[in-house]
């Protein structure tokens, strides 16, 4: 209770009196909690005790710094000898505000003073408490509120639909383990008749990665219509993501661009720093298509070099984040090589169920352990005639 201060001696108070400071001390009481806002509760309990001691003046001060809070009357100084120190604590024994309260003219308080003061410094610390855990209610509230909203935004930016091309199944799928991720999937028709297609992941998760996948998104898209090389799209949308500075450079984008053209049947592919390309041919076999350059905005003035692959009937491809190989149990990775596995042995020659199985898959693997990563991929597949008449069927 910080510096001792001597009491005015006084004889017993007579019985009414008692009872009387009791019911003050109730009143006083039930106004410091009757409101849930912070500061009006410290503002409530300093005037209280002013009016109720005829004080000049009391003041809540911030545990250990000592910077006022709230105060009502001529504001007390702290160093004053004849000043008393009341912290307010918590139920765990935290330390949530200090009084500091200086006594009349006379210099003392007297013993029922000092029992007022301190019965109602505990009320006060319970409804400081109170409030406080209201008031972080609330402002988590807010935050879960803006969450969601930004999670439905990013929800929207995704491809609403793949493209229907005859002979060919494209499906894609984004998940986010917290309620917005740093995972981009775009598809995007090209003027000449041939698709753009992203799977790109930001460093880091959660919103920050979140805002830099969106303007990623503007980025790719302000570029994509000039119908550059693809290798120069990857160059260009680089070189702007590093020149937004350093926060976005922490912030270095790995990516697959791949321009699938239906009437050549082939593929062109790009890969910045990013996972490997699982390409299943038509007799069964994989090729793991490797980056070709670092990801995007961590270095200026890199360039890429494009890979073009044969994409005839029987074929399919998979574009992924690490969330789909970085699945564990225990200390078991799932890692690439099962990823590539599971894709090719899919019971079904149709994009979308690749994907269900992929996920179940994971699922699977992971005993259904709650999600560590976003997880996107996208899944193209080429028809032979007889899935194509098993398609039509």
């Amino acid at each position: 209770m910080g510096t001792a201060t001597p009491f005015l001696p006084q004889e017993s108070l007579p019985l009414e009196q008692q009872v009387a400071r009791l019911q003050a001390l109730l009143e006083a009481t039930r106004r410091v909690h009757s409101t849930i806002l912070v500061n009006e509760v410290l503002l409530r309990a300093a005037e209280i005790l002013v009016r109720e001691l005829e004080m000049k003046g009391a003041m809540f001060v911030a545990p250990g710094v000592g910077e006022p809070i709230i105060s009502y009357g001529a504001r007390p100084d702290p160093s004053n000898r004849s000043s008393l120190h009341f912290p307010l604590h918590s139920k765990d024994g935290q330390s949530l505000a200090e009084l500091v309260v200086t006594p009349a003219d006379h210099g003392f308080f007297s013993l029922y003073e000092q029992d007022f003061i301190e019965g109602l410094v505990l009320q006060t610390a319970v409804a400081l408490e109170n409030a406080t855990l209201h008031e972080r209610d609330l402002q988590w509230a807010r935050v879960q509120q803006d969450l969601d909203a930004a999670r439905a935004i990013q929800k929207s930016l995704l491809p609403r639909s793949m493209p229907e091309i005859p002979g060919f199944s494209i499906a894609g799928r984004s998940t986010t383990c917290y309620e917005v991720g740093g995972d981009y999937l775009d598809s995007i028709a090209l003027p000449d008749g041939s698709h753009l297609m992203v799977v790109a992941d930001v460093a880091g998760k959660g919103l920050a990665s979140a805002i830099v996948a969106t303007s990623f998104r503007s980025a790719l898209r302000s570029l994509a219509g000039q119908l550059l090389p693809l290798e120069e799209l990857a160059t260009r949308v680089g070189q702007q993501h590093w020149e937004e500075g350093t926060e976005a450079r922490r912030r270095y984008v790995t990516a697959v661009f791949l321009r699938l053209c239906p009437e050549l049947g082939e593929i062109e592919i790009v890969s910045a720093g990013h996972n490997p390309v699982t390409l299943v041919q038509p007799d069964g076999a994989i090729r793991m298509i490797e980056s070709s350059g670092t990801p995007l905005g961590i270095l200026p003035g890199m360039t890429y070099s494009v890979e073009v692959f044969p994409f005839p009937p029987g074929s399919r491809i998979l574009l992924y984040t690490d969330g789909l190989t970085e699945v564990f149990r225990d200390e078991d990775e799932f890692g690439p090589e099962r990823l590539s596995a599971a894709f090719r042995n899919s019971p079904t020659p149709h994009a979308e169920p690749t994907l269900d199985h992929l996920w179940e898959t994971l699922a699977g693997f992971s005993l259904n352990a709650p999600q560590t990563d976003d997880m996107t991929a996208l899944a193209i597949c080429r028809h032979d005639s007889t899935q194509q008449e098993f398609a039509n069927a």
